[in-house]
């Protein structure tokens, strides 16, 4: 199994931790120190080494905080972690409402005149830090860097990964590592830079067209890197992650060990360009007066996939779809009240496994039933298994790591008869979900000015969701992946290539939740008869394929659009899934595709 039901985090081990971490704060002379989710990546995702929040805190969930003052611990967590907070850290922590409040106006609240608060120079970006001592600005307070606390307290912590990473074929990536390199070259040079640094990790793999294994669910290989303007690379990675790479890494790629990066970056040439929102602040400092501040360089050619990474993402999806077809054939086969949530994940991997380009679950299945669906990113245990019951909803959210794509979807289904609220509430998201995927827009527009159209069902009847409608999807990487996002807080603008989820949701806390998830691929709308000539249009050509469940649905609350959509969509399951599934499995297609 790729996926574990162990408890890696208990509430009560917490505040005897809390309490060794005050004990170095006060022999620091420290009021307060910060520990973020963060590693010295930035990414999502950390490594076992690297769980300090959830170490000290128990909160496992992947954003988030803790500051640590005198008499208060803050855990600092947004609108999808305010339930699940609440059963995983002690009393000893104050869960945080962010970014309703924000770090530096709760310290200066809270601080005064020559208070110190430590934090890890790997562990945050310039941009966070700035923000946080633009507010304390006048209070007599200081944010100071210092020595990681939590890693001179955690005994037991686990070792830096490393393994090893691996060739990304071209049939895959669509394009050399030479003539990435050269492409993302050529843009510093008219930008007047000589080279930029690049900290995140599923940057650093697209650029080298490589893959690693150092983040679980993710395939990607710590490491730094420098791109110079003339395409070279010096790359900062240990070396028993690249035995065997250096045919494919050529003379360009030059390899050090990651303890020299810090002094390398203090010899070079400026300008440097230096991403504020990713980039470690130690990073910042090591270049001082040479940085610029700009965009990773990686970041948006790696989110416009290529026609070759779009095919193989396809590919995956439809073989993903055609396992999740038989887990829910499976699923309604079964008696009610007879299966675990521990069970329903289990047997999702057994028919993901039998495609042998599967590499990894893409992040821990969520199955949750009844009141577990309500948390939003919930990761079933021993301790938290529950009995599917009637009446309930199950939220399935999984995905694939592929060695041709990365998916991720979501579905609800009914245990037995499940209530008329929860009914009604489905169709609402339903209908955003399809408004959404229906949707033509201007070229030029961002997530956040086409986002509404998937919420504005649930809003009409005073209803919404506290995650964005969707976020970015790598190819064969991460499961989560900027720039662009479907959210009220993305000012990029969508381009051909990009790859997205688009899943509303809707949470009842302590009865029920609702997420129906496909994933969309930005492509040049056709015109139209009649409309604007010079006005050039994406949209959305859709990549996940596995029927929504019709039993769910109010008809009489779908618009005739809606439902022409959902019947189309369903035709297109069964032609393109009904071939790659059991010939039980297909009888069970057929009647989940009719038309409703």
């Amino acid at each position: 199994m790729f996926q574990t039901f162990e408890v890696t985090a208990r509430p009560e081990q917490g505040p005897p931790r809390l309490k060794a971490l005050r004990a170095e704060m006060a022999a620091e002379g420290l009021a307060g120190f910060l520990v973020p989710r963060a590693d010295a990546h930035q990414g999502e995702y950390v490594a076992s080494r690297d769980e300090r929040l959830a170490w000290l805190t128990g909160f496992t969930g992947s954003a988030g905080f803790c500051a640590v003052l005198r008499g208060e611990a803050g855990v600092f967590i947004d609108g999808r972690y305010r339930t699940q907070v609440k059963a995983q850290v002690a009393e000893a922590f104050t869960p945080v409402p962010w970014p309703d409040v924000t770090l530096g106006p709760w310290l200066a609240e809270r601080l005064g005149e020559g208070d110190r608060v430590g934090f890890d120079a790997w562990l945050h970006t310039p941009e966070q830090i700035e923000k946080v001592r633009a507010a304390l600005l006048g209070t007599g307070v200081q944010l100071v860097p210092c020595a990681n606390l939590v890693d001179r307290i955690w005994k037991d912590q686990p070792a830096p990964p490393m393994a090893p990473a691996k060739v990304h074929p071209i049939e895959f990536a669509g394009e050399s590592s030479a003539d990435k390199r050269a492409r993302l070259g050529e843009t510093l040079q008219k930008a007047g830079q000589r080279s930029a640094v690049i900290t995140l990790p599923d940057s650093l793999c697209w650029l080298l067209n490589i893959r690693g294994a150092d983040i679980p669910r993710n395939p990607v290989a710590h490491g730094f890197a420098v791109l110079h303007a003339n395409g070279e690379v010096d790359l900062y990675m240990a070396s028993a992650k690249l035995k065997g790479l250096e045919a494919h890494l050529g003379e360009a790629v030059r390899c050090h060990d990651p303890a020299d990066f810090l002094d390398h970056l203090s010899e070079l040439e400026g300008p440097v360009r230096v991403e504020k929102q990713s980039a470690p602040v130690i990073v910042a400092e090591a270049l001082n007066d040479r940085l610029v501040w700009g965009e990773d360089p990686c970041a948006l050619p790696k989110a416009c996939k290529n026609e070759a990474e779009i095919k193989g993402s396809a590919a995956a999806h439809l073989r993903d779809g055609a396992a999740l077809c038989e887990l829910l054939a499976w699923l309604d086969a079964q008696p009610t009240g007879s299966l675990r949530e521990t069970e329903v994940v289990s047997k999702l991997e057994a028919f993901r496994r039998r495609d042998n380009a599967l590499q990894d679950i893409s992040f821990e299945t969520i199955a949750g039933t009844g009141p577990n669906g309500a948390i939003m990113h919930y990761r079933v245990t021993e301790e938290t298994d529950s009995t599917l019951e009637e009446g309930q909803l199950l939220v399935l959210d999984s995905g694939g790591q592929y060695l041709d794509g990365t998916t991720d979807i979501t579905r609800t289904m009914p245990i037995g008869s499940p209530p008329d609220a929860a009914r009604t509430a489905f169709t609402r998201v339903l209908s955003g979900m399809i408004a959404m995927s229906r949707l033509r827009w201007p070229v030029g527009l961002s997530g956040r000015e086409i986002e509404a159209i998937g919420r504005m069902p649930l809003w009409l009847a005073g209803q919404d969701f506290d995650h964005g409608l969707g976020h970015g999807v790598g190819a064969y990487l991460s499961v989560h992946e900027g720039p662009q996002r479907l959210s009220k807080l993305s000012a990029v603008p969508l381009q051909p290539g990009m790859i997205l989820s688009n899943e509303p949701g809707y949470y009842r806390e302590g009865a029920f939740g609702i997420r129906i998830e496909n994933l969309l691929v930005v492509r040049p709308a056709p015109a139209l008869p009649g409309g604007d000539d010079h006005r050039a249009m994406l949209n959305w050509e859709t990549l996940s394929f596995a029927p929504i469940d019709r039993r769910l649905i109010l008809p009489d609350l779908l618009e005739s659009a809606h439902r022409d959509w959902l019947n189309a969509y369903h035709r297109d399951v069964a032609e393109k899934i009904g071939p790659r599934v059991s010939p039980e499995t297909k009888l069970w297609l057929d009647a989940a595709t009719a038309p409703l």
